[in-house]
C-alpha cells in the first residue's frame, strides 16, 4: 500500500515537473545552506586546533608582563632571568621540557639573495616544547650551547629561498653582523592563523643570541610542556609560586609575568567557532522554515486542482485516511528529493570554500542524517493541512467539481 502510495507522488511529481522543481527550490537553498555552514565551520574549528597543536603539545608560555599604557603600576616588570629558568627547571614536576627563548627578527644574507626572519635563542628542548621536529642535520650539541658557537637551524622558507631542494647543512649564512653555520632544517609547519609564516624562522643557541644579536641576557619567553594526562592549571598555579619566589614578590605585590595555558585558548577559540558554527547555521536553517511554506502552497493548489480525482477516489471505497497518507507521502516525498539534492550542493560549496580558504573538509554524518531526516519532517508537517483538506472534501461536492 505505501509502496503504491509513493509511486503515486513520484508520478505526480513527474507530470509537474517544472511546478515540483519550483517547491524543491526553497529546501534545495534551505538544506544546502545549513549543509555548507556547518561543514565550513567544523573546518574553520579544526583548523584552529592544528594551528594550536602546531604551537605545542599542553604548552604554557611565561611572559614578563608589561605595565599598562597610561595607567599605574605598584610593580616594576622586569625581563626573565636565567634564575628563573633555573628556578622551574628544578621547580617544577610532571613536566617534558622547559626551554627559554629570546626573540628578534633579523636581516638573513646569503650571497646576493636575502630576507627578515624571527631570529630565535634558545635550546633543544624548544622543540620538544614547541613540538617541532628536526627533518634534516642535528640539534645543538651540549658544547655548542655552553660556548655560544655560531651555530643554526634554519626553517623550510629560509632553506628553499636560498638553498632550493639542496642540503644547506654545513654552509654558511650571515645573521646581521654574524655568520651562522647551519646544522639543521626544521619541519614545516606552513602558514599560522593568523597569516604568519612560520617557517621564516632560525634558531640559535641563547647564549649567542644573548651576546652576538641582542647584546644582554633577557629572556623573552620560557616555554613548558606538561606531561600528557596532567592538569595544566595545576602546572599553572606551580609556574606562579615557582617565580614569585625566584622574582622575590612579597604577598601585596601584583604578579610582574604572565602565564599562558595553550590549552586553554585552544578550548576558548574552539569554543567560540562552534557556537559561531551553531548561529550560522540556524540562520540558514530560517531558509528550511520558508521552503516548508512553499511545499503547503504547492500542496494546496494540487489538491485544488485534483478535486474531482479526490471525489472519484471517495466514491469508489477510499477512506479518508487513504488520500491524507496519499498527500502526506507526496509533500515528504517533493521534501526529501528536495533534502537530498540540497545536500549534494551544500558539500560540493563546503568543499570548494575549503580548499579556497585552506581549511580541511570535516562534513558530518551526523549533520547530513539530521538534514534528511528535518527535510521530510517539513514535507509531512506543512503538508499536513493540504492533505487533511483534501481528505474532508464530501464526494459529491468534489464530483461536482470543474
Amino acid at each position: 500500500m505505501l509502496w503504491e502510495t509513493v509511486k503515486l507522488a513520484l508520478r505526480s511529481v513527474r507530470r509537474n515537473a517544472l511546478r515540483s522543481f519550483l517547491t524543491l527550490l526553497g529546501i534545495v537553498i534551505g538544506v544546502a545552506a545549513v549543509i555548507a555552514m556547518i561543514t565550513i565551520g567544523s573546518g574553520t574549528t579544526e583548523k584552529v586546533k592544528q594551528d594550536i597543536t602546531k604551537l605545542g603539545s599542553n604548552l604554557l608560555t611565561v611572559q614578563a608582563l608589561r605595565p599598562m599604557r597610561g595607567g599605574d603600576t605598584n610593580f616594576t616588570p622586569r625581563p626573565l632571568s636565567d634564575e628563573d629558568l633555573r628556578g622551574l627547571v628544578d621547580g617544577l614536576q610532571n613536566v617534558d621540557a622547559v626551554s627559554a627563548a629570546a626573540q628578534r627578527t633579523v636581516r638573513i644574507v646569503y650571497g646576493a639573495d636575502n630576507l627578515s626572519a624571527q631570529v630565535t635563542g634558545t635550546d633543544n628542548d624548544f622543540f620538544i616544547a614547541r613540538n617541532w621536529e628536526i627533518v634534516s642535520g642535528r640539534e645543538f650539541t651540549e658544547s655548542e650551547l655552553r660556548g655560544g658557537a655560531n651555530v643554526c637551524i634554519i626553517g623550510q622558507t629560509i632553506r628553499s629561498q636560498f638553498f632550493g631542494e639542496g642540503d644547506p647543512a654545513e654552509d654558511s649564512i650571515r645573521v646581521g653582523r654574524l655568520s651562522c653555520r647551519v646544522i639543521g632544517v626544521l619541519e614545516s609547519k606552513g602558514t599560522s592563523g593568523f597569516g604568519q609564516d612560520q617557517d621564516a624562522v632560525l634558531m640559535m643557541p641563547l647564549t649567542t643570541f644573548q651576546r652576538r644579536i641582542a647584546g644582554n641576557r633577557n629572556i623573552s619567553q620560557i616555554y613548558i610542556a606538561v606531561k600528557d594526562g596532567i592538569s595544566t592549571s595545576e602546572t599553572v598555579a606551580n609556574v606562579k609560586d615557582i617565580l614569585r619566589d625566584t622574582r622575590r614578590l612579597s604577598p601585596d605585590q601584583e604578579d610582574n609575568f604572565d602565564v599562558r595555558d595553550m590549552t586553554q585558548i585552544a578550548d576558548a577559540m574552539t569554543s567560540t567557532t562552534q557556537v559561531m558554527t551553531g548561529m550560522l547555521g540556524a540562520l540558514a536553517g530560517v531558509s528550511l522554515l520558508v521552503g516548508g511554506i512553499g511545499i503547503m502552497n504547492i500542496m494546496l493548489v494540487s489538491v485544488t486542482e485534483r478535486t474531482r480525482e479526490i471525489g472519484i477516489r471517495l466514491a469508489i471505497g477510499a477512506h479518508e485516511r487513504h488520500i491524507l497518507v496519499q498527500f502526506l507521502v507526496e509533500a515528504t516525498v517533493l521534501s526529501l528529493l528536495g533534502g537530498l539534492i540540497g545536500i549534494v550542493i551544500g558539500l560540493g560549496l563546503a568543499a570548494a570554500a575549503s580548499m579556497s580558504l585552506s581549511i580541511p573538509f570535516v562534513p558530518s554524518m551526523t549533520v547530513i542524517a539530521i538534514a534528511v531526516g528535518f527535510s521530510a519532517l517539513i514535507g509531512m508537517v506543512f503538508g499536513f493541512f493540504p492533505a487533511l483538506r483534501g481528505a474532508r472534501l464530501d464526494p459529491i461536492d468534489a464530483l461536482r467539481h470543474e
